[in-house]
C-alpha cells in the first residue's frame, strides 16, 4: 500500500483527501459477431470512478491472447485503430488505483502471463494480505517478478499448480486456497472466462448478459452503460467459470463471515449501482437522513460536498427540512494532468476544484455534507472557501463514522498517523478544521443505511479496528 505523498497530483482529478480503492474489472464472453473490444472499452469508462491511473484491455481469438494498456484514463489509452486490433470473442479490462505496486506501465493490468495450457490474462481489484510471504517463498525458489502486483503473486500460483492440476478448476481452487485478502478477480484464457470473489466478500463482483453474452465487472452501472441485463452478484467464495456461453460455478472457501467493505456504498460505487441486492443511491440518501437525526442543525441551507456529498446532503436536507442549495461548483474539466504543481499551486489546489457561489452563501448559516474526512487538509479548506464567501456558520456533517485504522485490504490508509481522527476528538477535529460544529455519522447507523443488504455483512475495520483476517506480518 503506497503512502500518499506530498505532490500527488489526485487532488486535481477529484479524489483529493479521500479513501482510495483499488481498481474496477470487467469481462464479456462474445461470440465473433461481439465487439468486445468496444463493449469492454464502454463498460470500463462506466468503472473509471475506481481507477483513473492506469488502464488496459485484453481479448483472445482463436486460442491467441493479446491486450493493450497504459497510463492515464480509457478515453486517453485507447483509440478507434487500437480498438480495431483488438479482435476477439473474450476480452477482459481493467482500470487502476495503486494500493499495492507503483505507479508504472509494468503495473498496468490486465497482466498477461504464460502457464502450462498457453496464456491467461489477469485483472485483480483488491489486496492480499499474504502477499510479502507468497513472493519470498517464491523467490527463494528462484522466482523471478517483472512487476509488484499482487496479480503477479497470483499468475504465479495459476502456473505452479498448472503443472500438477488435470483441470483449470482444480488449478482455481489450489490457489483461492493460498490467497487470503481482498480480490474480486477476472481471469481470461483461450477459451473461458472466469470470476472469482474472496470468501468474505470484500470486494463486489456481478453477473450480467448482454444478449447471449456473458458479462463480469465490479459495478451493476457497467451493464446499464453496455445496456446489459444485470443477473445476480458472484458469492462470496464462489469461481463462476463460463464457456461456450454457458455458465458454471462452485463455491470454495465458503464458510467465512460475509464481509463487504462498507466504502463501497460510503464512497467508491457509483450512485447507479447495485450492490448485493441494495441501491447506494438509497444507501446515502439514508445516511443523510440518519445523520440529520443524529446530528441536527440550526441552518439556512444545506450544501453536498461535489460529488459524494451530494446524496447524504439531499437526504440531510430532506429530514431536517432546511433547504439544499447548490452552493459549491465544481470545475468538470479538470481531468488527469502530469504538470507537477509547485507549493503555491497546492495550496491553492481546492479552488482549481471548487469554487463557493457567494450569492447562495452570503450571510447564511451553512451544514456541509461530506462522506468521511481522512487528513482534513481539503475539509479544511471548503469551510475557509464558505467562510470566505460570506457565510455566517459553517456547520459540518460527514455521512460515515471517524476514521481511525488503516485498511489492509485495498484502501491506501497504510497507517493511523495519517488519519485526522485517529489521533484527534470530534471537538479537536472542530476547531482545527475551522467549523462551528462537528458531527459524525454512528456506525450503528450507517449499518443501517444500505436497506436490502445482508444484516450483519460489512467489513468496517478502518472505523471499528475489527479486522475479518489476519494479515501478514500480523496485525
Amino acid at each position: 500500500m503506497l503512502n500518499r505523498r506530498d505532490n500527488d497530483l489526485s487532488i486535481f482529478y477529484g479524489q483529493e483527501d479521500k479513501l482510495h480503492e483499488a481498481c474496477g474489472v470487467f469481462g464479456i464472453y462474445g461470440d465473433e459477431n461481439t465487439e468486445v473490444a468496444r463493449i469492454t472499452y464502454f463498460g470500463l469508462y462506466a468503472l473509471q470512478h475506481r481507477g483513473q491511473e492506469s488502464c488496459g484491455i485484453a481479448v483472445s481469438k482463436d486460442g491467441e491472447i493479446t491486450g493493450h494498456k497504459g497510463m492515464g484514463l480509457v478515453s486517453e489509452v485507447f483509440t478507434e485503430k487500437i480498438l480495431d486490433r483488438l479482435d476477439g470473442t473474450i476480452a477482459i479490462g481493467h482500470t487502476r488505483y495503486s494500493t499495492t505496486g507503483g505507479s508504472s506501465i509494468e503495473n498496468c493490468q490486465p497482466l498477461i502471463v504464460k502457464y502450462k495450457e498457453g496464456r491467461l490474462a489477469i485483472a485483480h481489484n483488491g489486496n492480499l494480505t499474504n502477499a510479502s510471504k507468497i513472493r519470498l517463498d517464491f523467490e527463494n525458489r528462484g522466482a523471478i517478478f517483472q512487476t509488484s502486483t499482487d496479480s503477479e503473486i497470483i499468475a504465479n500460483l495459476i502456473s505452479r499448480f498448472g503443472l500438477e492440476c488435470k483441470s483449470i478448476e482444480e488449478v482455481l481452487v489450489r490457489t483461492t486456497e493460498i490467497i487470503e485478502g481482498s480480490y474480486a478477480l477476472v481471469i481470461m484464457s483461450r477459451n473461458k472466462l472466469v470470476g472469482i470473489r474472496d470468501p468474505w466478500g470484500l470486494r463486489p463482483l456481478c453477473i450480467g448478459k448482454l444478449g447471449n453474452s456473458y458479462v463480469l465487472t465490479s459495478e451493476s452501472c457497467a451493464l446499464d452503460t453496455i445496456g446489459g441485463e444485470y443477473i445476480r452478484d458472484v458469492e462470496p467464495g464462489e469461481i463462476v467459470i463460463i464457456e461456450n456461453n454457458s455458465l458454471r460455478s462452485f463455491s470454495v472457501r465458503n464458510n467465512k463471515p460475509h464481509r463487504l467493505c462498507i466504502f463501497e456504498h460510503i464512497y467508491f460505487a457509483r450512485p447507479d449501482s447495485f450492490i448485493e441486492g441494495a441501491s447506494i443511491y438509497q444507501a446515502r440518501l439514508e445516511a443523510g437522513r440518519l445523520l440529520a437525526i443524529e446530528h441536527p442543525a440550526d441552518a439556512d441551507l444545506v450544501v453536498g460536498v461535489p460529488d459524494s456529498g451530494i446524496t447524504a446532503a439531499i437526504g440531510f436536507a430532506r429530514e431536517s427540512k432546511i433547504p439544499y442549495g447548490e452552493a459549491l461548483i465544481k470545475n468538470r474539466y479538470v481531468g488527469r494532468t502530469f504538470i507537477q504543481p509547485n507549493q503555491e499551486m497546492r495550496e491553492q489546489s481546492v479552488n482549481i476544484k471548487l469554487n463557493a457561489l457567494r450569492t447562495e452563501i452570503k450571510g447564511k448559516r451553512i451544514v456541509l455534507i461530506d462522506d468521511s474526512i481522512v487528513r482534513g487538509t481539503t475539509t479544511l479548506k471548503i469551510v475557509q472557501m464558505l467562510k470566505d464567501a460570506g457565510a455566517k456558520e459553517v456547520h459540518v456533517r460527514i455521512s460515515s463514522p471517524p476514521v481511525k485504522h488503516p485498511c489492509y485490504f485495498g484502501i491506501d490508509i497504510a497507517s493511523s498517523e495519517d488519519l485526522i481522527a485517529a489521533n484527534n476528538s470530534t471537538e479537536e477535529i472542530r476547531k482545527i478544521i475551522g467549523a462551528d460544529s462537528l458531527g459524525f455519522l454512528s456506525v450503528e447507523s450507517l449499518l443501517k443505511s444500505p436497506v436490502g443488504a445482508p444484516e450483519n455483512s460489512f467489513c468496517t475495520a478502518c472505523l471499528t479496528g475489527d479486522y475479518p483476517i489476519k494479515v501478514w506480518p500480523e496485525i
